[in-house]
């Protein structure tokens, strides 16, 4: 079955990078095309006794207006598996992502976009609406595979453990690029993670070695600090900081061990304003940011319910001061707590932040919480869960703001949210991953009883 050719029309786009054909009434997920066109597909997975197949189209007959020649000489079938639109415009590739969350809203949530509050697109990130025909720049952190016979770096290829070596990588950033990570070899290195920081100088490679393998001397095109990834999973500095520092929402956040952090540069900016804006925070409200991180949204939160209530302090003339109101944070990665209280240093001496070490839905029942005015939370891939949602909704929250990097994960928690009695009066969806299939969203929830 694997490497058979079947001729077929290509049907709609569906959640993972790849589109929808039939041969003989079998389904073939198809990567590589695009909705509408005719191709011949090769199936690189599954066999006769398989629901679905896999497939690359490796030959279009009938080409879609909105596809170009992918920019990328290791984007394609059988290539790097990093990239899977970049055979599609820019414009084409937002319109398939609008599609996506169209498709997953209906089925997993039961809504159309008029009723969860988008209005159908798919926003750029500033500075990336670029021509056809041309990649934005914007991979602030690359995982780079290394191939064990030539120590090249290099990424791998989809669905596979095998490493396809590469010269560059186009969407890398500027700062991953001018490190050359691809240009040296890596003898007894499984990965290297090469982080370019967004606001400062700062460079970091995070080395996996192989079993029993030994670090080679790193000599890279820029000072960059090393970190080295043990049997166990435990981070160690090798030489520099074991951090980077990050710029965003007005203020330096240090991400340590090569922690989580937004990998587009004009991300965390982007969906702090969506997460503001939605929520129009007061002065003198409590909130939760769950799934806290570094303290992004956390300190984002306190730094403008402090502004709020200054200026409604200013303009009380005589009134007294307004409180800024507070923040609790919980995150349930010891470092990541340790940047989050580092970060916020500042608002926790105000006590208008407090951080906490735990997982959300173990937690959060015992901090005896009854009720609280604002919900951040930007909870893993998998999404927050029924039981999550239901004690979120049991606060009694006048607002909340839900960010998601998955369309299907967003969807259910949406249908459990409205079990519980909150419906969706915004989103938006943000492409904060060009020429990828992923995406951002923020809904912003409400009481449907509000209506």
């Amino acid at each position: 079955m694997v490497g058979e050719r079947y001729e077929v029309e290509v049907g709609p786009v569906a959640h993972g990078g790849h589109c929808v054909a039939r041969h003989e009434g079998r389904v073939l997920f198809v990567r590589h095309a695009l909705p509408g066109e005719r191709v011949v597909a090769q199936v690189t997975d599954g066999t006769a006794a398989s629901r679905f197949l896999r497939a690359d189209a490796v030959e279009v007959l009938e080409p879609a207006k909105e596809r170009v020649s992918p920019p990328c000489p290791y984007a394609g079938p059988g290539l790097c598996g990093g990239c899977d639109w970049q055979h599609a415009t820019p414009g084409a590739q937002r319109k398939l992502k609008a599609a996506v969350l169209t498709e997953q809203l209906r089925k997993l949530a039961g809504l159309t976009p008029q009723e969860a509050g988008w209005d159908g697109s798919v926003e750029p990130a500033p500075g990336d609406k670029v021509p056809a025909g041309q990649v934005p720049a914007w991979r602030t952190r690359v995982q780079y595979a290394v191939d064990g016979a030539t120590g090249r770096a290099g990424l791998r290829r989809h669905r596979s453990h095998e490493v396809v070596p590469v010269e560059r990588c186009l969407i890398a950033a500027p700062g991953v690029q001018e490190l050359g990570v691809e240009q040296r070899e890596w003898p007894q290195i499984a990965s290297v993670e090469a982080i370019s920081a967004t606001g400062s100088s700062d460079r970091a490679v995070v080395l996996v070695p192989t079993p029993g393998g030994r670090l080679p001397i790193v000599e890279l095109d820029r000072p960059v600090s090393v970190q080295r990834i043990d049997d166990h999973g435990g981070v160690h500095r090798v030489h520099g900081r074991n951090f980077v520092r990050e710029r965003a929402a007005g203020r330096t956040w240090r991400v340590s061990d090569g922690g989580f952090w937004q990998i587009h540069p004009a991300a965390a900016d982007t969906l702090v304003g969506a997460v503001l804006d939605g929520l129009a925070p007061r002065a003198g409200e409590n909130a939760l940011d769950l799934y806290c991180g570094v303290g992004l949204f956390a300190g984002a939160l306190a730094d403008r319910m402090g502004e709020v209530a200054a200026s409604r302090s200013d303009s009380n003339k005589g009134g007294g001061e307004r409180r800024a109101g507070a923040v609790l944070g919980i995150e349930s990665g010891k470092q990541a707590v340790a940047d989050a209280r580092h970060n916020l240093a500042d608002l926790i001496e105000e006590k208008r932040v407090r951080i906490e070490a735990g997982q959300v839905e173990k937690l959060l029942p015992r901090t005896g919480i009854t009720e609280t005015d604002l919900i951040v939370l930007d909870p893993p891939r998998s999404g927050a869960g029924r039981e999550t949602v239901a004690h979120l909704a049991s606060l009694s929250p006048r607002a909340i703001a839900y960010v998601a990097c998955d369309p299907a994960a967003l969807s259910r928690d949406l249908a459990f949210f409205a079990a519980a009695g909150y419906r969706p009066v915004s989103l938006r969806a943000f492409d904060l991953f060009p020429m990828t299939h992923h995406f951002e969203c923020v809904a912003i929830l409400e009481p449907a009883s509000g209506e």
